[in-house]
């Protein structure tokens, strides 16, 4: 059970319920979460509670990532976004200057965690939420690393840490904002990066990152899915050589004296041949503690770098193209950064949901406790139609079997176009409701 408060039972359910809500309706409007007055009234005092924190909503999430990554590979991508409220900016109490340094907003910095293998969203791992300061902060190279928003890179790391000793192997992912010498120098034990490069270093003998594998033969051609920048845009193929070797990074300047002279680590670079006409070629140059010994190896570094794109899947989930959190008309800061909070969780859960509407091994447990597959069964089997294609081909307990029938409560009528985030929504709202109510029947023998 994901707990949604740390000290009240009667806050942490209406905590669930908030959470529900969010998945179901699509919105972060409080008015709407509600159903009414009285919803709307318990949203917000579940949002003011004293017994509610950012820190325990984002724990209650990861431990259900725990739980999935469990005997897994995996990947943990972190990155960064803005919420922005400029035009809207009137009443917001609390909230620093945004990215453009004037309109107030916060800043999110999830680790959202993808199986390796399958490629499937399991959750979040963790969450670093903040507004700057509304003062000018003394000159960066004077601040200590804690007092740089780019120590955020290093602690994502930790937070992916949590997960060793749950998953098979843990992969932090991020692109080229992470490469910050902290970071890629400071790995916490049992974790593997794979940054993108940023910055070209200098490196052992005089050469320079970006022209360390310039002379190096192809060890291999492949495809690389490019990910679309927005909604409706297609997935791009491009085709891409690949060389990989060793390099050794000289220490920067301005990184402890404690550190080591040299950093050794994997280098991958993957280089578009044939770019459309008009499209900005793919490069990428990973820097990586996994192998990069062979063309299979180095290949690898390149799909696993690749996936870090579903944390940008969460982005627009979350923003303009899904939840909108930029419209919501709650106004003060740490009730903010709370339905914040939930609203990546729920980011995440539509996602899931859309995901497994096409099948694969994921258990029911990702999104639902397992010991509900009685209950859903009796929702699947009320929803099957008389024809083939009316039967819910899924394995049972599964959680594409679940993505089913919550399919079909949101319209979904086993023809057409596949379910989407919005008849997904729909339908976990009367999926989650009905649930309930077969949940009471049973438990006190009802007919």
């Amino acid at each position: 059970m994901v707990e949604f408060s740390s000290a009240d039972p009667r806050v942490a359910a209406r905590g669930a319920w908030l959470f529900e809500q969010i998945v179901a309706s699509g919105s972060l409007v409080v008015r709407d979460l509600g159903g009414g007055r009285d919803g709307e009234m318990a949203a917000h005092r579940y949002l003011s509670s004293p017994y509610v924190s950012c820190s325990v909503i984002i724990e209650a999430l990861s431990e259900r990532t725990r739980r999935a990554s469990t005997g897994r590979r995996v990947v943990v991508a972190q990155d960064t976004t803005e919420i922005n409220f400029s035009g809207t900016s009137a009443s917001r109490r609390g909230l620093g200057p945004g990215g453009d340094g004037k309109s107030p907003g916060f800043f999110l910095h999830p680790n959202v965690v993808i199986d390796a293998d399958e490629e499937a969203m399991l959750g979040l791992a963790g969450c670093q939420i903040w507004t700057r300061a509304v003062d000018k902060v003394g000159a960066r190279h004077l601040r200590a690393t804690e007092d740089k928003e780019s120590i955020r890179w290093s602690e994502g790391s930790l937070k992916a840490a949590t997960l060793v000793g749950h998953a098979r192997q843990v992969i932090d992912v991020s692109d080229r904002e992470g490469d910050i010498w902290r970071h890629i120098a400071h790995p916490p034990e049992g974790v593997d990066l794979a940054t993108r490069a940023r910055h070209n270093r200098p490196l052992e003998g005089g050469a320079t990152l970006f022209t360390a594998l310039a002379d190096q033969p192809p060890l291999a051609a492949t495809l690389v899915e490019v990910a679309p920048q927005k909604i409706g845009e297609k997935v791009r193929l491009a085709k891409v050589v690949i060389r990989a070797g060793r390099v050794k990074i000289r220490r920067p300047p301005t990184a402890p004296r404690s550190d080591p002279d040299r950093l050794e680590m994997g280098l991958v670079e993957a280089l578009e041949q044939d770019a459309p006409e008009g499209v900005q070629p793919l490069l990428w140059r990973i820097l990586t503690t996994l192998p990069v010994d062979t063309a299979d190896d180095a290949k690898e570094v390149v799909r696993l770098y690749r996936l870090r794109w579903r944390i940008e899947e969460v982005f627009r989930a979350l923003k303009k193209d899904g939840l909108a959190l930029e419209d919501t008309q709650i106004q003060a800061a740490e009730r903010l950064f709370r339905l914040a909070a939930l609203a990546l969780g729920a980011a995440v859960r539509i996602i899931q949901l859309v995901d497994a509407r096409d099948g694969g091994s994921r258990p029911m447990s990702d999104v639902l406790d397992q010991n509900l597959v009685g209950d859903v069964a009796i929702l699947v089997k009320a929803r099957e139609g008389a024809t083939a294609k009316q039967k819910n081909p899924h394995p049972e307990g599964s959680l594409a079997w679940l993505s089913w029938v919550v399919a079909r409560y949101g319209g979904w009528n086993c023809y057409g176009k596949p379910p989407g985030p919005k008849t997904m929504a729909k339908g976990w709202k009367r999926f989650s409701s009905t649930l309930d109510g077969t949940i009471l029947a049973n438990a006190q023998g009802l007919p």
